[in-house]
């Protein structure tokens, strides 16, 4: 029997991870279950040291510890080491190691999508730990452009101070013409109650060179970046698609087993259909 965890704070009990995982694992037979564990602040390194105790195979680390954790792993992967953030960690007898998988998994996600960004123009909305994912991969994938808008200077310094990105002011792209050939959303901000000026400012960019906009969010009404993309008549993916691939790369790891992404796309569509 496999135990495999995911580990957050309320969010935890939120994520449609255990579910889409439970489900998929039981499709291919395999013997496990996935469970939420909320972890309070400050104890994200007893957290592991159960992990070792328990056995616990594998975890998920979500918000607001992919950063956090990292002084209380054995050893990182390299994406995860450069990223400084892991969202997924492997237990080999007493040693756990750090991977992101958020990363690789948005590389699936554009090869996927048929979108080649070598020698294009990207822009990145927030600065944490699901932005540096995104900027490691958009520059190992060639980018020639990677351009990053946040609300915080401090976030931006942290994540210019490993990553290659410029730095942009929302202002300053609310009042000219924006040049990238991609947006990608990785703030936590997709409708306009959650984020209105956010949202006013947004509705109203000129994106005449954009081909793709992703939101790496998902489930959230009203969801201003697709209406953005479809006022454009420019194709959308929002994050369960991202969610997938990462999974899959995440099973991969625990399991050595490669599960196709359709697979855990549709667990969640089984999710919502029972709702």
């Amino acid at each position: 029997m496999k135990v495999f965890a995911i580990m957050s704070d309320d969010q935890a009990f939120r994520s449609r991870a255990p579910v889409m995982f439970s489900r998929v694992m039981k499709r291919i037979g395999i013997r496990g279950v996935y469970v939420p564990f909320k972890v309070d602040p400050g104890n994200i390194g007893q957290a592991m040291e159960a992990m070792r105790c328990l056995n616990i195979d594998g975890a998920n680390i979500g918000n607001p510890f992919k950063e956090s954790i990292l002084p209380h792993l054995d050893v990182l992967s390299e994406g995860a080491n450069i990223i400084k953030a892991v969202n997924t960690v492997v237990r080999t007898g007493s040693t756990l190691k750090g991977y992101n998988t958020n990363a690789i998994g948005f590389m699936d996600t554009l090869e996927k999508a048929g979108f080649d960004t070598a020698g294009r123009n990207a822009l990145i909305f927030g600065a944490e730990g699901a932005a540096k994912a995104v900027v490691f991969i958009l520059n190992w994938l060639r980018c020639e452009r990677v351009q990053i808008a946040g609300r915080y200077k401090k976030n931006l310094d942290t994540l210019l101070a490993t990553l290659e990105g410029e730095a942009v002011r929302l202002k300053d792209i609310s009042t000219s013409p924006c040049t990238a050939n991609i947006l990608i959303n990785a703030s936590s901000a997709s409708s306009p109650d959650e984020a209105p000026k956010f949202a006013s400012i947004i509705e109203r960019l000129e994106i005449k060179a954009c081909e793709l906009v992703v939101d790496l969010n998902y489930g959230h009404k009203n969801n201003f970046w697709k209406k953005l993309a479809q006022s454009r008549g420019i194709p959308f993916i929002d994050g369960l698609t991202p969610l997938a691939h990462a999974a899959r790369r995440t099973l991969l790891l625990w399991t050595k087993i490669d599960v196709e992404a359709g697979e855990f796309i549709r667990a969640l569509e089984s999710d919502n259909r029972e709702a």
